[in-house]
């Protein structure tokens, strides 16, 4: 315990050491757009020279570059992600306004995929080279190839304005309202998940129902049904949560198309807003937001691969002689 302890506390310096780098070229790659953050503070009226240094002074943006980012990134480690231009609000307050409905829908989008890849790509390798394989190999391209845009306006135009089964803008006022204001977006979100997963588990699934120890249990007349579900498809699930963890963290920059296409209002949104007004606090806040999901994602996965794999499991909890994470187990 001891041994992954360490292990753990050493990823977490990591991923703040990365963070910091990351927050400093988000940073300065902002401030490299042609934009006056002045016009965006003031909505583009005309303000005299005193008024335009006074803001200059407030917003600290008549310090040197170097001096802005560590009078940011202090705040910033204090929890204070300063004021937005536009809004004239706190950037952690509206985070927190926005925030629940983008990790509803990026939530649910996980679920939909996990619920829809597994199976098909299990279905597909029980079924392999069937008219079903086909069938659902043919879904999967179709999936990974559409942007998922071209994915939302089209189930939009179906389920929404022929159907009328889903609304076709908005959020609920409560959770339970948002999980019939969602499904529709979360689905649409979720299609390029389900093709990388579902292709990933069928090839990972064939390849294991092939392996000597399947067919050793097959030899000792294990149910087929046991052989799949125990033993093949936990080998199979390791590479799988790998890409859901990478997959899950993209999703949040797709919501920003889905958001904008249902008008949901999330944090997508938001962004979008920040860019386009130049709103350097609101856009450089929710970039290293994002960063910093993505790497506490796969932190987490780190931990999960843990509980799931018996090899890494012992390497973690120095059962091992070794630190580094071990291949998936292939015994039954």
């Amino acid at each position: 315990m001891s041994f992954f302890i360490r292990y753990m506390v050493k990823r977490l310096v990591s991923l703040i050491l990365i963070l910091l780098v990351v927050s400093g070229a988000i940073f300065f790659l902002i401030r490299l757009t042609p934009s006056d953050p002045i016009a965006s503070i003031t909505n583009g009226r005309r303000i005299s020279d005193e008024t335009q240094a006074s803001l200059r002074a407030q917003y600290y943006l008549d310090q040197s570059l170097p001096r802005q980012y560590l009078i940011w990134i202090s705040h910033t480690l204090r929890g204070d992600l300063g004021d937005s231009f536009r809004h004239r609000q706190p950037v952690a307050f509206l985070l927190a306004s926005r925030l629940p409905t983008t990790i509803q829908l990026v939530l649910m989008s996980a679920v939909f995929a996990l619920a829809l890849a597994i199976p098909g790509g299990v279905i597909g390798a029980i079924k392999k080279d069937s008219i079903l394989d086909r069938v659902l190999s043919a879904f999967m391209i179709f999936c990974v190839s559409s942007p998922v845009f071209l994915n939302a306006m089209v189930l939009m135009l179906i389920f929404s304005l022929r159907l009328r089964w889903f609304p076709a803008y908005g959020a609920g006022h409560s959770f339970g309202e948002n999980l019939y204001y969602l499904a529709l977006p979360a689905f649409a979100l979720s299609l390029n998940m389900v093709a990388l997963m579902g292709r990933i588990t069928r090839d990972r699934m064939i390849g294991e129902l092939k392996s000597n120890y399947a067919l050793a249990l097959t030899a000792k007349g294990t149910p087929f049904t046991r052989i799949v579900v125990s033993h093949c498809l936990k080998n199979t699930l390791i590479p799988v949560i790998t890409v859901a963890g990478i997959q899950i963290g993209t999703m949040v920059v797709g919501a920003v198309l889905v958001e904008n296409v249902f008008a949901l209002g999330g944090i997508g949104a938001l962004l979008i807003e920040g860019i386009q007004g130049s709103d350097y606090p609101l856009v450089q806040s929710i970039m290293l937001f994002l960063v910093a999901l993505f790497l506490v994602l796969n932190l987490l996965i780190d931990m999960v691969y843990v509980l799931i794999d018996p090899r890494i499991r012992a390497a973690a909890l120095g059962k091992s002689g070794t630190g580094g994470a071990a291949g998936p187990g292939k015994g039954p």
